[in-house]
């Protein structure tokens, strides 16, 4: 199989040979551009990604870097774009990601590139560590050990597949446009640690995981889902938490309330009234909220996309209001 291999480079410290990249678009448009070499090399039908890159580095090009250990999608070093996506390089099959004869791998634009494919997972580990990734035990006599139900620790298996790879961060749409945003990698662990019954600290947990920048900044994008090597779907594990929390009482922020303006609109009227969905999100007593939202208001107005001043219910909404009556919950 012949390939030709378009390599992503970096090395702020040499002169690359080879093409500079374009600006990358919004939200990355003031990351690093990338030098980008193309390598025509030959392998067997069924090479991997990091098979590709590990040729060229062992037999044309030495000076290329790239970070890899274990080859089966355990390590997670070996995250990185492959044709624009999240991708570990190990597990990837080079004619699955053939485009025309060319594959194109890079460091992702969203983690600062330390040189060629190799980026800085220190933003990365930081937002691990500020879940609290750690048991807080519960007390027990000196003699008695905890034991935990089978079905509670069922409950978990799927995020301790997690082999904090990156790739979820590296296309997340909520971290592109909010480097604040704790991330579905860390959300995801943030569940794990919330749900384990052997945990003292779990209304504390609920109650930072729902602060800015947690749960709630999540904007359903799917992307963590589609590109999570090991299943482990952070969405999933986001939802939890969300459930946990507004169970706990922790509904005091704009998630919550935006949810909860969007229910309560479709019950009263079977339609959503977009004209007080951000007000009641915001809260309607946040002064400050409500006028920092007025450039987008504006900008609504001037691309005629402000919704109707006057909200009409649609024809048999009672029937509407009945679903709300039977499923139940904080409307009803």
């Amino acid at each position: 199989m012949h390939v030709k291999m378009v390599v992503g480079r970096y090395a702020p410290d040499r002169k690359l040979d080879g093409e500079l990249g374009a600006p990358y678009p919004p939200p990355y448009a003031d990351k690093p551009r990338k030098t980008y070499q193309t390598f025509e090399i030959d392998l067997h039908d069924e090479a991997m990604v990091l098979d590709g890159l590990i040729h060229i580095r062992e037999h044309v090009d030495d000076s290329l870097v790239v970070r890899c250990s274990c080859r089966c999608a355990i390590c997670g070093s070996c995250a990185m774009w492959v044709n624009g996506h999240a991708k570990l390089a190990c597990t990837t099959k080079m004619k699955d990601v053939i485009e025309n004869g060319t594959v194109r791998v890079e460091a992702p634009p969203a983690m600062m590139p330390i040189r060629d494919l190799v980026w800085d997972m220190g933003p990365f580990m930081e937002k691990m560590r500020s879940v609290k990734p750690w048991l807080e035990g519960k007390p027990v006599s000196p003699d008695e050990e905890y034991r935990v139900p089978n079905e509670a620790m069922d409950e978990l298996v799927q995020e301790v597949s997690c082999i904090s790879c990156g790739a979820c961060l590296m296309d997340c749409e909520s971290y592109a446009v909010n480097e604040k945003f704790l991330g579905p990698h860390a959300l995801a662990r943030a569940y794990r640690y919330a749900n384990d019954p052997r945990d003292s600290m779990q209304q504390e947990r609920l109650k930072e995981y729902s602060d800015p920048n947690g749960v709630w900044d999540c904007t359903h994008c799917y992307e963590c889902v589609h590109v999570c090597p090991k299943g482990v779907a952070p969405l999933e594990q986001i939802l939890k938490i969300r459930q946990m929390s507004v169970a706990a009482g922790y509904t005091n922020n704009a998630g919550t309330r935006h949810a909860l303006a969007f229910a309560e609109s479709v019950r009263d009227s079977g339609r959503l009234n977009e004209l007080t969905l951000m007000p009641k999100s915001l809260g309607l007593f946040n002064i400050k909220a409500q006028l920092q939202s007025l450039p987008s208001a504006f900008n609504l107005l001037r691309a005629g996309k402000l919704p109707p001043i006057i909200h009409h219910k649609i024809p048999g909404v009672t029937r509407v209001k009945a679903i709300f009556k039977k499923v139940g919950g904080p409307l009803t």
